[in-house]
């Protein structure tokens, strides 16, 4: 089973301060890259209920479908991932079919059996990656629901090593540390506030 453990600590961003950290690590245009998140949940949102998230993300005409779950320690999520062909991407897109596998045999124990998966909406991010000290640095410029938004992202190995790291870059480019959910929250959030203005 392709199981990992996700830390990472995140940011958002002002659009000059994401110009400003671009700056900083020397990003170019050529180092960004594209990918695009589909997110699911059930009709009643168990799997957030779960503080969980499904997706599946394309890129470079790949397709990875990925469970999202917490840790008991709070210090990051338990990520399955699973590789689908674009026919079966395609028929979870337009008909909801789950193909079966890790992540499926996962989902059994969060959702329950009667309860069927919604396709909600897709997230576009354009993301570069450096290394920094002991870890990943990324800048997001993400796009959702007429919504755009900048981020930070750092993914390490040690909570409390990349913790420290992750602050002192915020103090040494004077960024304040705003609290900042990730981008499934902030998608159903917006898609929420939609809804309601309707």
């Amino acid at each position: 089973m392709a199981e990992n453990i996700e830390i990472e600590f995140k940011n958002l961003l002002t659009e000059q301060e994401f110009n400003q950290l671009r700056t900083r690590f020397n990003l170019c245009d050529a180092q960004f890259t594209s990918q695009t998140n589909h997110y699911f949940d059930t009709e009643q949102f168990s799997l957030k209920s779960h503080n969980s998230a499904l997706r599946i993300r394309e890129k470079n005409g790949q397709y990875e479908f990925t469970l999202k779950q917490p840790l008991q320690t709070g210090e990051g999520l338990l990520e399955t991932n699973q590789m689908l062909t674009s026919e079966q991407a395609n028929q979870a897109l337009t008909a909801g079919i789950i193909p079966t596998g890790e992540v499926s045999d996962k989902l059994q124990h969060l959702i329950p059996a009667q309860l069927s998966l919604r396709y909600f909406g897709q997230l576009t991010t354009v993301r570069a990656e450096t290394n920094y000290q002991e870890g990943l640095l990324v800048l997001d410029k993400s796009s959702y629901l007429d919504q755009t938004d900048f981020e930070l992202e750092y993914e390490v190995s040690d909570y409390e090593e990349g913790c420290n790291y992750f602050d002192q870059l915020l103090s040494t480019e004077q960024i304040p540390k705003r609290q900042t959910a990730n981008k499934v929250e902030r998608f159903f959030s917006k898609m929420k506030e939609r809804i309601e203005q309707n």
